[in-house]
């Protein structure tokens, strides 16, 4: 049988770096940005092809909504 390592833990655990009690500047930015890039992300995923509809809707000749949605 092989030897386990030791048992230190470690990794990104969230008290991992020092004793500081308040995140800094940069990781509430970076936690930010990765909170609004994943809400745009499912917002574009879910209100692309509504928005593609909408458009194509308003356009000059008035397409039926049966016409906008078939491939011919």
């Amino acid at each position: 049988m092989a030897a386990k390592g030791s048992s230190k833990q470690r990794g990104k655990g969230k008290g991992s770096k020092g004793s500081s009690s308040s995140p800094s500047k940069y990781q509430l930015f970076k936690d930010w940005s990765n909170w609004s890039l994943k809400k745009a992300k499912v917002a574009t995923h879910y209100g692309f092809i509504p928005l593609i509809i909408i458009i194509g809707m308003s356009s000059d000749p008035k397409p039926d909504l049966f016409h906008l949605l078939t491939p011919v």
